[in-house]
């Protein structure tokens, strides 16, 4: 496999792995940076992503890493970085702002559940293999994430569980 299937690759998925980041991370900038940095791997280990059975989830997988690497580095505590403006809407993509707001405002694990399931597509056992939690683990969160999201974007009260 050559660069010239690397550059279909991308195009093709650069999307869904940067919306996936961005719920997951809760940042543009952030999300930009982690997607750019996997994608940079991916394109130097391309003949093994390439095999691998879901290679934009190889590649969401890597960039959530290199969020968690930074954020550790950082030693910052679960901080929900809301870093898009009302005036600076995500680069190219029809994003709704309540729904990010909504999304960023869940537990940082139902938050990554709802990005690779919701977002990436992903079945329950890459999420699971992806965030290292059992898949029952990954399903008890989608639910959650899920109903509160429901609850939210209706108007309700929610109650953080």
């Amino acid at each position: 496999m050559g660069t010239d299937d690397f550059e279909v690759f991308y195009r093709a998925s650069r999307d869904v792995c940067f919306r996936s980041l961005l719920v997951a991370v809760g940042g543009v900038d952030e999300a930009d940076e982690c997607v750019a940095e996997a994608f940079t791997r991916a394109l130097s280990r391309w003949d093994s992503v390439a095999a691998h059975p879901a290679p934009s989830a190889w590649v969401i997988h890597t960039a959530m890493n290199v969020h968690r690497d930074r954020w550790r580095k950082t030693r910052r505590r679960d901080v929900r970085r809301r870093l898009v403006s009302d005036d600076v809407p995500a680069p190219g993509l029809p994003v709704d702002r309540a729904l990010l707001e909504a999304l960023w405002s869940l537990p940082r694990r139902q938050r990554e559940v709802v990005a690779l399931r919701v977002v990436a597509d992903l079945d329950t056992a890459q999420t699971a293999e992806i965030l290292g939690i059992a898949p029952g683990t990954t399903t008890a969160h989608l639910h959650r994430g899920l109903t509160t999201l429901r609850r939210q974007l209706s108007g309700q009260e929610v109650s953080h569980e």
